[in-house]
């Protein structure tokens, strides 16, 4: 499941729809600041949440460029292959 962007982007949204916080009806295309109302802190635990799942660290410089959950994935899929 975790060897796509898809794959990676349906984990993602799995794991944010655990919280109550975040809402029902985000996708792919949901900005993670803007529409999942995350600041800089909550994004950064996020993302070392999925991190440590898949075995992966994103560099920050990477992080900076990260604006929805599809590019987390993407960046996660990359990162991910380059480590197979």
């Amino acid at each position: 499941m975790t060897d796509s962007v898809a794959g990676i982007s349906g984990m993602i949204i799995e794991k944010l729809l655990a919280n109550p916080k975040v809402p029902r009806d985000i996708d792919g295309n949901s900005k993670i600041v803007e529409d999942l109302a995350f600041d800089s802190l909550a994004v950064m635990n996020f993302v070392m949440e999925i991190e440590d799942e898949l075995d992966v660290s994103v560099p920050l410089d990477k992080l900076a460029d990260i604006r929805t959950i599809n590019d987390l994935a993407a960046c996660l899929h990359t990162l991910k292959a380059a480590h197979a």
